[in-house]
């Protein structure tokens, strides 16, 4: 749906990585590290450290304060090597890009935004803990890009943090 909906909709000069969606998250991350690799400097640019560095990475955080599928209390969260992890902790597994490679971005945004039956105040809850807390990045996986990303948040969200959210 997302390739229909996005890339084939004539982008020109969009680089997609399609993976081959076999299930087998080792394999999945492998491939996609290997395409991301591949790609030449000018069409995907490297930090100092050799980190890939896209031009925005939009970030989705959960309550538990996971980002994409690095989760609290995984070691996952402190992979520093790679640039694409697999994370078998669901069924199917799923992949991820590590927290380095989030954070190279020339852009960061985290989103978190809406409210739910389960979570009446969003999550402001974790908004607080992101963008306020002292947190530890192997327990609160979204402290390791406070620095790095702008934060966008709607009122439920934002409606625990100290300084007052004004629209």
């Amino acid at each position: 749906k997302a390739r229909a909906g996005f890339l084939d909709a004539g982008w020109a000069g969009v680089n997609a990585i399609v993976l081959s969606g076999s299930g087998d998250a080792g394999a999945e991350a492998n491939e996609y590290a290997a395409q991301l690799a591949a790609l030449p400097a000018e069409k995907l640019p490297r930090t100092a450290d050799g980190l890939p560095c896209f031009d925005l990475a939009i970030i989705g955080v959960g309550d538990d304060g996971h980002v994409g599928s690095l989760y609290p209390d995984r070691d996952e969260v402190l992979a520093t090597e790679e640039w694409v992890l697999p994370v078998e902790m669901k069924i199917p597994g799923s992949i991820s890009l590590s927290l380095p490679v989030m954070a190279s971005a020339k852009n960061v945004v985290i989103a978190a935004c809406g409210v739910s039956e389960k979570y009446p105040k969003g999550k402001s809850a974790a908004m607080k803990r992101a963008i306020e807390g002292a947190e530890e990045l192997q327990t609160f996986p979204a402290a390791g890009l406070r620095k790095a990303a702008a934060w966008i948040i709607d009122e439920a969200a934002a409606s625990e943090l100290s300084t007052p959210y004004q629209p």
